[in-house]
């Protein structure tokens, strides 16, 4: 039987890719007490990776989207480390947001957004977030964003 957040996002026509597997030494997320960690998920698409760099080759609009396939990404990790129950998530505690950008771009939050809303969109008031969103000269593999989490769980 689905849980309340997996009829949510089926009523939102979402449907979360699977957790990515690590690109590096380290694990997707760490759970310790009632936190998990998860590992900064980057901007990627059903047609692989989405690049670019804000303020020189894509819009706001474009990294805000980037963003939000980031928080699906998120919400899989999630779900992998909750062994598929993501009600037993309790809250967002924070999102770290990276924008890779010029050095003049200053939209960084708006770009973050993408993720914050999708979460909100999501889970309600649980998806409310302490946040930082930052901007970066280079990002891994060069993605347009890269985020990661906390979430307070059950």
């Amino acid at each position: 039987m689905a849980g309340k957040i997996d009829a949510r996002l089926a009523d939102l026509g979402i449907t979360l890719p699977d957790a990515p597997a690590p690109a590096a030494n380290y694990v997707p997320y760490v759970r310790t007490g009632d936190l998990v960690f998860v590992s900064g998920q980057i901007s990627q698409g059903p047609d692989g990776l989405i690049k670019g760099r804000l303020g020189a080759d894509m819009a706001v609009a474009d990294g805000a989207e980037a963003a939000r396939r980031c928080g699906l990404s998120l919400l899989a990790q999630a779900r992998a480390a909750l062994g598929g129950d993501l009600d037993r998530i309790v809250r967002v505690v924070k999102l770290t947001g990276f924008v890779n950008s010029t050095p003049d771009f200053t939209d960084q939050p708006k770009v973050i957004n993408g993720c914050s809303d999708l979460m909100v969109e999501v889970l309600g008031d649980a998806g409310r977030h302490a946040r930082a969103a930052v901007s970066a000269p280079a990002l891994p593999l060069g993605v347009a964003v890269e985020i990661e989490a906390v979430f307070q769980v059950a």
